[in-house]
């Protein structure tokens, strides 16, 4: 599988990595839209939220308190931050690997996109 964020869990891809467990891993994205733009993937492959089943309830459980507990680490838990899952190319999905935005350190606005 040539999948660029599967390569930065196993760590083939350097990344700046700003958290990590065995579930999930968070990084710098690449082109950030916010003071403070992280990615949160899980370490398993699953290409898109179309792709989930009832048995990663708890993955999808998991990676959300993971973004949680990283905002938190990042001090922007207080003033708030945005969460932001992307599903397939028509919205806005531009690596086939599930990932969260954490988006946070200005005003976000509505509607988003």
């Amino acid at each position: 599988m040539d999948c660029p964020f599967c390569k930065i869990a196993n760590g083939d891809i350097p990344a700046d990595i700003c958290y990590e467990d065995d579930k999930v891993v968070a990084f710098a994205d690449l082109n950030p839209q916010a003071p403070i733009h992280k990615l949160i993937i899980p370490r398993q492959h699953i290409s898109s939220l179309n792709d989930l089943t009832s048995a990663d309830n708890a993955l999808m459980g998991h990676l959300i308190h993971s973004a949680q507990q990283l905002a938190d680490q990042l001090g922007i838990a207080t003033d708030g931050y945005r969460l932001l899952l992307n599903c397939n190319a028509g919205g806005g999905q531009t690596v086939f690997h599930l990932h969260v935005h954490l988006l946070g350190g200005r005003q976000m606005r509505w509607p988003p996109g």
